[in-house]
């Protein structure tokens, strides 16, 4: 028997189905239902009407835009520009509230000359697309914030404008409220089966039993995303991995914000208001099951608190507030983002494999992805290198900015 607290839908055809309903099925949501040459029908399908286990929930909410493609790098100035402008953004409506972003910048820390030649190379590039990145030696870094202990440490890069963290969970409300708003339909349900006929899809059938046509279907299911995608006999190289999330208060708080700082044993830390947040991967990176959210409580007491006390010596003395772990939908080609239709089924659009970078990047591709069903085409920026024909072809799309 279905679950109860699933819901019926209204209709039994929609042009567009999104299946997941968090950040990235609820931008293109909106996009689409906003857009001026779009007049057609969207439903999203989300198993879990709560969110209480996805991606967008365990967020960390950060944004930056020291990548070294100039993809991912425009990506994350046309996120900043949406949260700045928010509430113009969704239509200068006087009910929709501002956004802060939290801009005291990333802080990647080098600690040999491979890492610092790196470093150098992405801040050429960042810098021709107009982003604040500034090469730091040490000296400049210890007059700047004083806290650090840099030894072995050969340079900094940092940049202060527009990277930072900003209120998430707010854009995550405002973009499902405007797209319901709109028209979209917003469905307690699952998908159970995708029915193709040759190279289209042409239904998909939900746990309650209805057998709903649809002119496109969306992937947004995020680390649950290659069991959507073989129900269509599709395959994508995503899985879940879970990455932790510790929040803790310090003995002597600094004096000032800290910038978010990859260290390079891999963790990375960051101020959250008058707390601290920090997090890592596991040494031990396996896929997990999509219920497992389990903490490995060694990875603070043995990684995250020896490698913050060493960088950073006051906080020797922290009290551990909260910790949690949450799923990275993981692309184990190049851990990018994979957008686009399939090359053989042209109305399946995958838009997976964010493995982190969701929240920044969700405004680019719901405009993106309304773009492409909209008019068979991108049309603002081309997300062309980030679709799915690199996977067939075994591919990486170059990304060395990786976390």
């Amino acid at each position: 028997m279905p679950t109860p607290r699933f819901a019926e839908p209204q209709g039994r055809s929609y042009d567009v189905v999104i299946v997941g309903g968090a950040v990235i099925g609820s931008s293109i949501a909106w996009f689409l239902s906003d857009h001026p040459d779009f007049d057609g029908s969207v439903l999203v399908v989300e198993r879990d009407p709560t969110y209480e286990q996805s991606s967008t929930a365990h967020t960390n909410s950060c944004m930056r835009q020291q990548f070294s493609n100039e993809l991912n790098i425009r990506i994350s100035q046309y996120a900043a520009d949406f949260v700045r402008n928010f509430r113009h953004h969704l239509g200068d409506d006087p009910e929709v509230p501002d956004i802060e972003l939290r801009s005291f910048g990333y802080l990647y820390l080098a600690g040999d000359e491979v890492m610092a030649a790196r470093l150098r190379a992405n801040q050429v590039v960042q810098r021709a697309l107009g982003v604040g990145t500034r090469i730091m030696t040490p000296e400049a870094i210890a007059a700047e914030y004083p806290f650090y202990d840099l030894d072995g440490i050969v340079c900094g890069s940092h940049n202060p404008v527009d990277e930072g963290y900003f209120d998430a969970g707010t854009m995550f409300e405002w973009l499902r409220r405007k797209a319901r708003a709109n028209g979209a339909e917003y469905l307690a349900n699952e998908v159970v089966s995708i029915d193709r006929r040759d190279d289209t899809i042409v239904a998909v059938t939900l746990a309650t039993g209805e057998r709903i046509a649809c002119g496109a279907v969306v992937n947004a299911s995020g680390p649950r995303a290659v069991a959507t995608a073989r129900m269509a006999g599709l395959e994508l190289p995503v899985e879940p991995r879970r990455r932790y999330t510790f929040v803790f208060d310090a003995a002597e708080p600094l004096h000032r914000d800290l910038p978010l700082t990859i260290d390079p044993s891999g963790v990375h830390v960051r101020s959250d208001g008058p707390v601290y947040m920090a997090g890592c991967a596991p040494d031990h990176d396996p896929a997990v099951a999509y219920d497992d959210f389990r903490v490995d409580d060694s990875v603070w007491e043995d990684k995250v608190w020896p490698a913050l006390a060493n960088r950073i010596p006051a906080f020797d003395r922290i009290k551990l507030l909260s910790r949690w772990a949450g799923h990275y939908a993981h692309n184990t080609l190049d851990q990018n983002a994979i957008v686009g239709p399939h090359h053989l089924v042209e109305n399946f659009i995958f838009v997976n494999g964010f493995s982190g970078h969701g929240l920044q990047q969700a405004p680019a591709m719901g405009r993106g992805v309304a773009e492409l069903i909209t008019y068979g085409r991108y049309r603002t920026l081309d997300l062309g290198p980030l679709g799915y024909e690199r996977v067939v072809r075994n591919e990486p799309f170059p990304e060395t900015a990786v976390i």
